[in-house]
């Protein structure tokens, strides 16, 4: 009788831990202009595992969104300017760059230091940022934006009959209207084709294509910085928070704080909902 019932509590252990194994979560970040709600990748697991450890010890309770750009992507999560807090966070995340996860809007990624001084592209280890970003024409995605600057900026510094090109596209740049701006340049490229014989294509993945044709986002971001979650609900308040007035560094005028909690559920019902990607 007492081995049948050590049998019975030993498998019940085994499963047990099976059904601890097979649940995720869902995760809320709250600020006073609504909530987001979060899903983590397990092709990033060490991003996923370093966000779920600072989320459930509360160390992202009372951080800020320090950084704000509309159009571009909002940044926050930095534990070490929290008044008060004594402990602080020191160590990077290595890279987990997966050709899947690209900076679409609502991209959870994670910040880091300049090529400069981090060739590795190592993340930081709390601050992240979601992106808003912006609709972009299949035409926009498939240009090597390197190389058109690069002509264009040679093309009008030396050829003097572009002058008056040149003067528009200054002139676009100036207003603050990127839309106009990209036009004028994207003019210019049958040109730039014609005059230095060359083509300026680049290849891009058609499930990029198609996010960032449809609902925007920061492809010049794309496979330099960690891609590990995405925003499920609450895009509405990506756009709210992007929208706030900001100072110098382009912090907001305003704290924008955040508390950060965590819901489980099941690993099937995780992937029937959200995917293992994109």
């Amino acid at each position: 009788m007492h081995f049948i019932l050590r049998i019975f509590l030993f498998t019940a252990g085994i499963a047990i831990l099976g059904a601890c194994a097979e649940k995720d979560y869902v995760i809320t970040l709250s600020t006073e202009m609504g909530d987001m709600k979060v899903v983590l990748y397990d092709e990033t697991p060490l991003h996923k595992e370093n966000f779920i450890k600072l989320a459930k010890s509360g160390k992202y309770d009372g951080t800020i969104f320090h950084r704000v750009i509309q159009n571009f992507m909002v940044q926050g999560g930095d534990v070490n300017a929290v008044p008060g807090r004594e402990s602080s966070i020191e160590y990077t995340i290595p890279a987990e760059f997966n050709p899947s996860l690209f900076h679409h809007k609502g991209a959870l990624a994670a910040a880091r230091m300049g090529d400069n001084v981090n060739p590795e592209k190592a993340s930081s280890g709390c601050q992240f940022y979601i992106v808003q970003g912006t609709v972009m024409s299949r035409e926009q995605l498939t240009l090597d934006m390197a190389k058109v600057n690069q002509r264009l900026n040679d093309l009008l510094i030396n050829y003097e009959e572009y002058a008056p090109y040149r003067d528009t596209i200054t002139m676009a740049y100036h207003s603050g209207d990127n839309a106009n701006y990209m036009a004028s340049i994207i003019k210019m490229v049958p040109i730039l084709e014609e005059v230095y014989n060359e083509k300026f294509v680049r290849e891009m993945p058609e499930d990029r294509l198609e996010k960032y044709t449809s609902i925007g986002g920061a492809p010049h971001l794309d496979d330099a910085y960690t891609v590990f979650g995405k925003v499920i609900e609450g895009f509405d308040v990506i756009d709210k928070i992007a929208a706030i007035e900001t100072g110098m560094a382009d912090k907001p005028v305003e704290d924008i704080q955040m508390k950060v909690k965590l819901q489980t559920i099941s690993k099937k019902e995780w992937l029937s909902k959200y995917g293992s990607s994109n």
